[in-house]
């Protein structure tokens, strides 16, 4: 099994199929993993295998390794296309994931002006005022939300605490149309059971669901990296095109990354 634990706070930048040159932020410890999610796809790994004994980087350590990134950057290149708050589990755990938005936004505004700043979240914590505050001052809040099938949710994303995900679905609502679902959609099984969400009786709830939270996007992607489980399949280039001609007839956006 070949998994990815990412440095923290910075790393990249990497080439993004979904947002181009992407300078990668870590809110996370760079030792291992922790999420609130344990998705069988995750390229990270499952949470089990990556304990991290580290401590979650501070805010001002993150600030001083962003600017002194940025400063490289400005002289040496690459230019970025976006600032990305992803890595080894759910960002937006961070204690102080606002404050640290907030630095974000001032040294993007000094350095690259014109990049975009992301956070790619499984949206646990969208409830949190500060969390949702933050994430609404962002270019891109990128939201995961892969069924709306609570049996599947268990199987496959595997949430660590409280998940409801008809209570997700009204948190994405009260962003007012600010916000990009992001999907994940593949095929195979996991511990002998179908993860095949490319079928009419996932897609059509779920596309549903997106219609009545009205984000600006939909992202809808699939396995492109080794996941922790081997019986895991790419969906598609006709499923995946196929579900995007559903959102596209709804009105909404929509990205594929094959």
């Amino acid at each position: 099994m070949s998994t990815i634990i990412y440095l923290s706070p910075i790393f990249g930048p990497v080439h993004s199929r979904r947002l181009g040159v992407s300078l990668g932020i870590n809110l996370l410890p760079e030792d291992g993993k922790f999420c609130t999610f344990d998705c069988i796809y995750c390229e990270c790994g499952f949470n089990k295998d990556f304990r991290p004994k580290k401590k979650l980087p501070t805010r001002e350590q993150v600030r001083e390794a962003l600017e002194a990134r940025l400063q490289d950057m400005q002289q040496n290149g690459p230019k970025p296309d976006v600032l990305t708050f992803a890595g080894n589990g759910e960002p937006t755990a961070h204690p102080h994931f606002a404050g640290i938005i907030e630095d974000t936004l001032a040294l993007r505004d000094k350095y690259f002006p014109q990049a975009k700043v992301s956070v790619l979240s499984n949206s646990t914590f969208i409830h949190k005022p500060d969390v949702f505050a933050a994430l609404n001052k962002i270019d891109n809040n990128i939201l995961k939300l892969d069924t709306v099938d609570a049996d599947y949710i268990k199987l496959v994303d595997h949430p660590t605490g409280h998940y409801d995900v008809q209570e997700i679905i009204e948190g994405m609502k009260t962003f007012k149309g600010n916000l990009i679902i992001q999907t994940m959609f593949m095929k195979g099984k996991y511990q002998g059971q179908d993860v095949d969400n490319t079928s009419d009786k996932y897609v059509l709830p779920w596309l549903e669901a997106v219609k009545e939270i009205v984000p600006r996007q939909v992202m809808i992607y699939t396995i492109d990296r080794e996941t922790p489980d081997q019986d895991l399949e790419k969906a598609t280039h006709e499923e995946l095109d196929g579900i995007a001609e559903l959102i596209k007839a709804a009105g909404i956006p929509v990205s594929v990354s094959y």
